[in-house]
């Protein structure tokens, strides 16, 4: 495992298993829009051996008109039945960039009902930089069944979200980039206002990790500190749509703290109302 934490596992770590048939390994590789990558298409040419695609694209509620928000439990098991995937076994995620959207698959299983899942620290990048095998095979996955017990307390709703600000009751985390979150920098999705809510603290996913690792929990707890974030307190976390939200879920939860919900519909849900408020600035 990760001396970091026991939700993280190393490379060698993984590289010593690969045949292990107690072990599931999922890439769930997702980019933002302006970046232009074809996740798939990208596994489909190279990925770690044995590896199947959670497709985050797929794997979310499709009658939605926000982008990433969660589905149904029973459309969630089904799904991630047909990639092998069961709630028992072990469930090693990784992404391309190492610590962008493999938390929010994580978080998925996690909340879902899955009791082993962990992320692969410094992602594909550093498992290809190391020399370690890939394939371009796609493996041959027998279905299985996954039991949901789905933990909707840690979901936030809209109207959750909009009392919870109302009331400043409760830490609110903002992992989108510091320009989006000021109201510098326009959102990459349109008819989305710029800011943040009231009251909530920005901690870009991108300070969490360097180069596809996460920071030691030292580093972590004084990055928390320095943005006035008390890491030990119930906290809810948010973003663009919700997936990098959950890279702040998994650096608290490495801290310790187990009371962490997230904002699901996100700033996709928040920005784009004309019924709320948004601030702009630090």
């Amino acid at each position: 495992m990760n001396d970091k934490d026991s939700a993280l596992v190393t490379a060698n770590w993984l590289l010593e298993r690969l045949n292990d048939s107690n072990i599931s390994i999922v890439d769930a590789s997702w980019y933002l829009p302006e970046a232009h990558r074809d996740p798939m298409a990208e596994y489909r040419q190279s990925h770690i051996p044995g590896a199947v695609f959670f497709n985050l694209e797929e794997v979310r509620d499709l009658s939605s008109n926000l982008p990433n928000t969660l589905p149904t439990p029973d459309y969630f098991a089904k799904k991630v039945g047909a990639l092998g995937l069961t709630n028992d076994k072990l469930i090693v995620v990784y992404d391309g960039p190492g610590f962008f959207s493999a938390p929010r698959a994580w978080w998925m299983l996690r909340v879902m009902g899955a009791k082993n899942v962990v992320i692969l620290d410094g992602g594909f990048d550093q498992w290809r930089k190391n020399g370690f095998p890939v394939s371009h095979i796609e493996p041959a996955v027998t279905p299985a069944i996954f039991n949901p017990a789905f933990q909707n307390d840690r979901v936030i709703s809209f109207s959750q979200m909009h009392a919870h600000i109302e009331k400043g009751d409760i830490q609110v985390v903002d992992a989108r980039g510091h320009g989006r979150f000021s109201g510098e920098q326009k959102e990459p999705r349109a008819n989305m206002r710029s800011g943040h809510m009231p009251g909530a603290i920005n901690v870009p996913a991108s300070s969490l990790s360097e180069q596809g690792y996460l920071r030691s929990r030292a580093a972590l707890q004084q990055l928390f500190k320095d943005a006035g974030i008390d890491y030990n307190a119930p906290t809810v976390a948010s973003c663009g749509s919700g997936v990098t939200a959950c890279c702040v879920l998994f650096a608290l939860q490495s801290l310790g703290n187990k009371d962490l919900y997230l904002y699901d519909g996100s700033w996709s849900e928040w920005g784009s109302r004309d019924d709320t408020q948004v601030v702009t600035g630090d």
